[in-house]
């Protein structure tokens, strides 16, 4: 495993670790999500560019575009429980109330 392929996967994990283990408050866990994303989007640009396959230089941009309607819905999730709930921890959520 070369040291740029040790970096991603560590950065992924690090962001699985820390969504799995730190989810007190939505805007960490959406970090989490984010960080997790970003390092998916480099590590497949970097393998097409390795690979030097035409065919699969869109799938960068379609895994980008895909992590940003997950932001965005993460975001307007993250702003409707502050206004319902006054609060962003999680514990304080209940998904039996309506």
């Amino acid at each position: 495993m070369t040291p740029v392929h040790f970096a991603f996967s560590s950065a992924f994990l690090l962001g699985l670790s820390g969504l799995a283990f730190h989810r007190t408050h939505l805007l960490s866990a959406l970090l989490c999500l984010e960080g997790m994303m970003l390092s998916l989007f480099i590590a497949l640009s970097l393998w097409t560019l390795q690979l030097d396959a035409t065919n699969f230089s869109a799938a960068p941009m379609l895994l980008l575009a895909f992590s940003a309607c997950e932001a965005s819905a993460g975001l307007a999730l993250l702003v409707a429980t502050a206004r319902t709930h006054g609060t962003d921890r999680l514990q304080s959520l209940n998904l039996l109330q309506c």
